[in-house]
This record gives structure tokens, C-alpha cells and sequence, in this order.
């Protein structure tokens, strides 16, 4: 029985180092939920593994952070922001980007801040 056992690990091992690996962290990125306090919800974004943190820009009142595969991104604005506080969320789905997010502050700074967001989706170098 032993024999058989170390016959079948030796042939799926080497299958098994070929395969393609996931993510480090192995979990989806967090969704949105509004009926959490923006605190919380924020600390609960910025915790999960693998998130990266964007470089701060100084002259932006926000926090940008993406996943391991760039597929999924938040924004965290900071006191001064256009609807603060608020935390939006894009995730690419196919070839569109679809932006949700939690408007916990002033409504128009919110669809401010949304118009920002969707033009930077249609910015290109």
C-alpha cells in the first residue's frame, strides 16, 4: 500500500509545480457594505492581505489601494474630500470598470467624487 501511495505522489508532483498558483493571499477582495460606519469599513479594507497600498499623493485628499491583481481598487477619501467620508470601490468585470461605493457624507461632494472617478477611467496616456 505504501508503494502505491508513493508511486501516485511521485507522478502528481511534478503536475502539481506546473500548475498555475493563486493569489498569496487566497481570498477575494472585500465588497462594499454601507451599513457598516466608514470607519470600519475602512479599517476593514486596508487590513486585508495582499491589498497595496497607491503612493499618497500630497495634493489629494485621498487613499487609493488595489488587489495583488489589479483587478479590484478602492478609494478611501480623507477630511477635505469631495463627500467626506466615503469609500468607493471599482472592480473590472470583461472590459468595463464598475465603480460602487458609500456615500456616508455630503451627497453632491459623493456624485463629485463619482465624476472624478469616471474620468479617470476614460483617461489614457
Amino acid at each position: 500500500m505504501r508503494a502505491v501511495l508513493v508511486l501516485a505522489i511521485s507522478i502528481t508532483l511534478p503536475l502539481c509545480a506546473c500548475s498555475q498558483k493563486p493569489a498569496s493571499h487566497g481570498a477575494e477582495p472585500l465588497p462594499l457594505d454601507c451599513g457598516q460606519s466608514f470607519e470600519t469599513q475602512a479599517q476593514r479594507i486596508t487590513a486585508q492581505p495582499g491589498l497595496k497600498a497607491a503612493p499618497k499623493d500630497p495634493a489629494e485628499p485621498y487613499r487609493y489601494y488595489s488587489s495583488e491583481d489589479g483587478a479590484t481598487s478602492y478609494l478611501i477619501t480623507e477630511p477635505g474630500a469631495p463627500g467626506h467620508p466615503a469609500i468607493m470601490m471599482q472592480k473590472a468585470v470583461g472590459h468595463e470598470v464598475k465603480t460602487t461605493g458609500c456615500p456616508y457624507g455630503d451627497p453632491k461632494g459623493y456624485q463629485q467624487l463619482l465624476g472624478y472617478l469616471d474620468g479617470l477611467k476614460a483617461w489614457h496616456r
